[in-house]
């Protein structure tokens, strides 16, 4: 038998949940074939099988959230769900001798075993009141909570605060590590009950209702995707000091070039875009600015020695940041299938966990629906990420004369943590001319 885990679909994932079950208990499956599809804030993508046989067992339902490496289901051969059920009654039989003795009402028993494993659980995940033992099951809602991921735990261990008294606002009645935080600031450090006439920091600002009954609105749940992105997006403006700058670039050269060459690669199966000078374009860049491919790590900066290209890519349910590994050793044939690849396989969902982790710089592309230029958020832990502006053709003075110019701008976002304006600006002029003077012959 093999056990089925769920995947780390990226480095600041925690947890995955479980969208859909595309094979049922009893089903054959073969090796890499899709057996079920989860949802992250990177990612909605279907897991291929670990191995050939049937799934035995699933341990997590559609709409659970676990961790990551948790098992979520087994795969064996067919005569092992046979012996499963001898198994687990042995494994209950020698409780049975202990129990025949007891002469006490059923009742009796009862009460005398719950407190232990209610008491084990809490333990095992945050501090407790002395009265979370006193024998009191706890509800649903409380046992969910207690389901939270790793992260949230850990926060409410090291600030001693009973995880189950939260109100979880994520799927499930889970608590989520923003619930965790907002709690954590309407409370003194070592736990307790905050004092009644204390204000509310900012993490716990009241909630504004967004209608009023009666008005005439759709509520519609957010989806597990819409959910993550939204707690990644505040994470990172909470962690990043965002500063922008934004360039224009006559991409009138590129487009000559591009006219000239597209049907060369159209003959190799490729499409020879904007993107694909621009991914070209900013690879240079890193080399030559190498803080702008770096990470943050406490008071120390971390250069990361490969380039590792994220490309946003905007899909019907949301939006996925594909990564080319190792983009600096591509040239520009290269980075144009590597994209065209990843793309069409985010939007059919079968993108590998791999492929989704590991970005150090990531651009994204706004222009695409007519936006002048975007401002985007930083994907923690990078410390810098590109938004492409709409290119068209606009009116422009060239040596004292009117021209028609393809042009278009381009946004820098970035950590001013540790990227000061001028470095920013350096890495966006070498952006720049890489553009305006682009190399026929790396084509």
């Amino acid at each position: 038998m093999s056990d089925v885990v769920m995947p780390q679909m990226g480095e600041s994932i925690a947890e995955g949940t479980i969208v859909r079950w595309i094979k049922k208990v009893g089903d054959r499956v073969d090796r890499d074939e899709p057996l079920f599809e989860i949802s992250t804030d990177k990612v909605d993508a279907e897991i291929p099988s670990p191995s050939a046989g049937v799934l035995l067992e699933v341990r997590a339902q559609e709409g659970e959230t676990v961790p990551v490496n948790s098992v979520v289901a087994v795969i064996g051969e067919a005569v092992a769900a046979v012996a499963t059920a001898p198994a687990k009654a042995a494994q209950a039989s020698p409780a049975a001798p202990a129990a025949a003795p007891a002469p006490a009402p059923v009742s009796t028993p009862t009460l005398a075993v719950t407190p232990a494993p209610v008491a084990t659980v809490a333990t095992a995940v945050v501090p407790v009141e002395p009265a979370a033992s006193s024998g009191a099951e706890l509800s649903g809602d409380q046992l969910r909570r207690l389901k939270s991921s790793p992260l949230v735990r850990k926060i409410a261990g090291e600030h001693n605060v009973d995880i189950t008294m939260i109100p979880g606002t994520g799927l499930g009645g889970r608590v989520t590590k923003q619930d965790i935080l907002a709690h954590i600031g309407k409370e003194p450090a070592t736990g307790g009950a905050a004092a009644p006439a204390a204000p509310l920091s900012a993490k716990a600002s009241p909630h504004v209702p967004a209608f009023k009954p009666g008005d005439n609105v759709q509520v519609v749940p957010m989806s597990v995707m819409r959910k993550k992105i939204a707690e990644h997006m505040v994470f990172s403006k909470r962690t990043s000091a965002h500063v922008y700058s934004v360039f224009e670039v006559d991409y009138t050269r590129i487009a000559k070039i591009r006219e000239a060459k597209k049907a060369e690669y159209e003959r190799q199966g490729v499409k020879l875009t904007f993107m694909s000078f621009l991914m070209k374009a900013a690879v240079d860049a890193l080399k030559a600015v190498p803080v702008v491919n770096s990470s943050v790590d406490g008071d120390t900066i971390v250069y990361k020695k490969e380039i590792n290209l994220g490309i946003a890519v905007a899909l019907d349910w949301g939006l996925i940041v594909p990564v080319i590994k190792r983009a600096g050793e591509k040239n520009l044939l290269e980075l144009s299938r590597a994209i065209q690849d990843l793309a069409s396989r985010a939007r059919a969902k079968q993108l590998k966990p791999e492929e989704v982790q590991g970005g150090t710089f990531t651009i994204t592309n706004p222009g695409v629906f007519g936006a002048q230029f975007g401002m985007p958020i930083i994907s923690q832990p990078q410390v810098a990420i590109m938004g492409v502006g709409h290119i068209e053709k606009r009116v422009a003075v060239i040596d004292d004369m009117i021209a028609i110019r393809t042009r278009g701008y381009l946004s820098l976002g970035y950590d001013h943590r540790i990227i000061d304006g001028a470095v920013a600006d350096e890495y966006m002029s070498h952006v720049k001319n890489t553009l305006e003077n682009f190399d026929p012959s790396a084509v």
